[in-house]
């Protein structure tokens, strides 16, 4: 048996560099010294790494630091927002969308383009994703990382997608196939599309760290967040809530199954049953007060409410967070949503559940993807480091 190794010293830098980089993004505005003090290195370790992190464009120097009390203030530091991007793509039944984001978190840049990727092989969409991304690559930024959001179980490891039902997809290498059609030498990373919105939600939105956001497309996913924590199951391959099962009698569904969650309550079902064309004008006779479209939201509301409670029976999650085309309906689905869950919660009557619109909407999963990207950047800043200064 090999006996453990002593850290090299590429190493221990690394290890110092992502923990100098989390101190400065967990207190904007922190001088050097304030770091060091923060995590327990020299002042000289400090000074150090943060000065080839403002040669590779990661931080950036402001003002004097704001501190009350004697002494002389150090100079501020804060992350670059000019800094590397995380670009985010997803890739939606109907839709593609990207979106760059920036060190600091902040959107700088978003596109949506229609498509109809169910009627597309892998490769043609696949193409088009390529041809998005070196879109954003165009922009005058630098781009540290890509993110991908697909509707689908994926292998998050290796960057494949297992099975994608509403896009007739099996067994896509996502990450190789796009690391190979473009040239852009930085980490690719692939994840379910809800699980990364449910990430965005907590990164970006207005919820605290225990809740389910549940995406409402033309498929349904559910993200689960328990302590602050994504929770993926064990193979990573939790919340597929649109393919469970509440009516057995129901009608078939694209995964095999019958009566399927978003067969019932999807966004393909609820404008069919409302007999409009699309979501914008379901929200328009919605607005009118018209009773077929309010009759179809208030069927979907109640099927969703048999599904969320048996989520919130299994989870005791104390809020349900409301994605996607959802959001936009959320003024139509709260009451009946609500009665459902009242009904058949059964620690309601104790902790009544909380349900909320997405303060993202529709732009939560590519937003998730681009600031996954950011945040592996953080996590191991001392490649890009080394890239930029060699």
């Amino acid at each position: 048996m090999s006996r453990p190794q002593p850290a090299s010293q590429h190493t221990v830098r690394r290890h110092n560099s992502a923990l100098v980089l989390d101190a400065i993004a967990e207190a904007p505005g922190s001088s050097r010294a304030a770091v060091a003090a923060r995590t327990g290195l020299t002042k000289a370790t400090v000074s150090s790494l943060v000065d080839r992190m403002i040669g590779a464009g990661l931080v950036a120097e402001g003002g004097a630091e704001a501190r009350s009390g004697p002494g002389r203030r150090g100079t501020a530091l804060h992350l670059s927002p000019s800094g590397p991007h995380g670009l985010g793509v997803e890739i939606g039944v109907d839709y593609l969308a990207t979106c760059l984001v920036d060190l600091t978190g902040r959107v700088r840049a978003r596109w949506l383009r229609p498509s109809d990727n169910r009627a597309s092989s892998p490769a043609r969409v696949l193409a088009k994703v390529a041809a998005a991304v070196r879109t954003a690559a165009r922009q005058d930024v630098p781009i540290g990382g890509v993110g991908v959001a697909v509707p689908g179980l994926v292998e998050v490891a290796g960057g494949s997608l297992r099975v994608a039902p509403n896009l007739g997809w099996r067994e896509v290498d996502v990450r190789g196939e796009l690391t190979r059609r473009v040239e852009l030498d930085v980490p690719v990373l692939v994840g379910n599309e809800a699980n990364l919105a449910a990430l965005a939600e907590l990164w970006h939105g207005d919820v605290a760290s225990d809740f389910l956001h549940v995406s409402g497309e033309i498929g349904i996913g559910a993200g689960i967040v328990v302590g602050g924590g994504l929770f993926e199951g064990v193979s990573g391959f939790g919340g597929e809530i649109g393919h469970l099962s509440v009516d057995p009698r129901g009608p078939e569904c694209a995964c095999g199954s019958r009566g399927c969650l978003e067969r019932l309550a999807g966004q393909d079902e609820i404008v069919r049953a409302a007999g409009v064309p699309g979501v914008d004008e379901l929200l328009d006779r919605l607005a009118a007060g018209d009773r077929t479209a309010t009759t179809a939201v208030r069927s979907a509301a109640r099927w969703l409410g048999v599904a969320l409670s048996g989520a919130v029976n299994l989870l005791d999650l104390p809020t349900v967070v409301l994605g996607g085309t959802y959001a936009r309906l959320e003024p139509w689905l709260q009451e009946p949503l609500h009665a459902e869950l009242d009904r058949r919660v059964v620690s309601a009557e104790w902790s009544p559940v909380r349900v909320v619109a997405s303060s993202l909407g529709s732009e939560a999963a590519v937003r998730g993807a681009a600031t996954t990207a950011v945040r592996a950047i953080l996590a191991d800043p001392d490649p890009y480091v080394t890239s930029t200064l060699a």
